[in-house]
């Protein structure tokens, strides 16, 4: 047998071959983008992007044009009941979230959002253009408060309990009541009426769980009674010019890495009434080599989440540069 050292061995491989490029191709760290959900904005939020990134003030100004009103205004002074407002809060994390990332210059290798954070990442992978981006933002927190006021509903986190057993008790109440949110091992979020989600309660606290805390929100948020919603914004949807985008986006409704616009619209229009399904998310994004994960926008709350699913895991969270 003939023996080579390294560096014989290399210069006889070809060029595509050679143990550097196989090392490097080993060893390239896949960097996610993951963008959240409403209930962490504060005031003055993105106000740094405007003052010192041009393109951001641009951006924000042309969200104003869109909205038809100084969204500026409220994420820079307002107060915390002015954020709450429907028409300012979900429009408000996906400006935040979107410029924030854009002014980064950074191309990720996968996006995700949790809920609403899902239009940021879509926008931010090149699927949706900022301004079609936002012009959905809008009209899903109109139809959503629409809803809302059509059917009382609300929100409970489930901490201590198997996913499957939550199921379970969920399917045995004779009430509209689902599985909304399966944040991280450990945490499910129920969401329907509001009798059916404390009888929930009541029985998963019986059967184990270590606390069961309905939320202070305005509604059952994917639930079947955010139907009439999401047939409002289907259309929307429909009529959008979505594009292939220039990185996966693990998505909501399945936790699969889609490309495919077609797929992509389907499972955002399935959104507003199905699970978000966060914990399968991040075991994908994983188990498909994503090594570092950056959560844009305002709050900590994925990088806590993330943590839950894999403590080992690289996240950071970034609300200014």
């Amino acid at each position: 047998m003939v023996r080579m050292n390294k560096a014989e061995f290399v210069s006889a491989l070809p060029r595509r071959e050679k143990v550097q490029d196989i090392e490097q191709k080993n060893t390239k760290m896949k960097h996610a983008y993951v963008f959240p959900g409403q209930g962490a904005q504060f005031s003055g939020m993105g106000k740094d992007l405007y003052d010192n990134v041009p393109q951001a003030k641009e951006m924000f100004e042309k969200a104003n044009e869109i909205l038809g009103f100084r969204i500026t205004d409220i994420m820079f002074e307002g107060s915390a009941d002015e954020l709450k407002q429907t028409k300012v809060t979900q429009p408000a994390v996906f400006l935040h979230s979107v410029i924030l990332a854009k002014s980064l210059g950074v191309e990720p290798d996968a996006v995700a959002g949790h809920s609403l954070g899902e239009f940021s990442a879509l926008v931010v992978s090149g699927a949706l253009s900022f301004e079609d981006g936002l012009r959905l933002v809008s009209k899903r927190a109109m139809a959503m408060q629409a809803a809302c006021e059509a059917q009382a509903g609300t929100m409970a986190a489930i901490l201590g309990l198997d996913d499957a057993v939550v199921e379970q008790v969920c399917a045995e109440i004779d009430g509209v009541v689902v599985p909304a949110n399966h944040n991280c091992p450990g945490q499910l979020v129920i969401s329907g009426a509001v009798d059916a989600v404390n009888e929930a309660c009541e029985k998963l606290k019986a059967a184990g769980a270590r606390r069961a805390l309905v939320l202070p929100v305005g509604g059952a948020f994917h639930s079947p009674l955010m139907e009439p919603a999401r047939k409002e914004l289907a259309q929307a949807i429909e009529e959008a010019p979505f594009r292939a985008p220039a990185c996966p986006i693990y998505q909501n409704v399945d936790a699969k890495p889609q490309t495919d616009p077609a797929v992509i619209k389907e499972n955002l229009i399935a959104q507003l009434t199905a699970p978000v399904r966060w914990t399968q998310i991040v075991k994908n994004m994983l188990a498909d080599g994503v090594d570092e994960f950056t959560e844009l926008g305002p709050g900590t709350v994925l990088q806590g989440l993330i943590k839950k699913v894999d403590a080992d895991a690289a996240v950071e969270s970034k609300a200014s540069l």
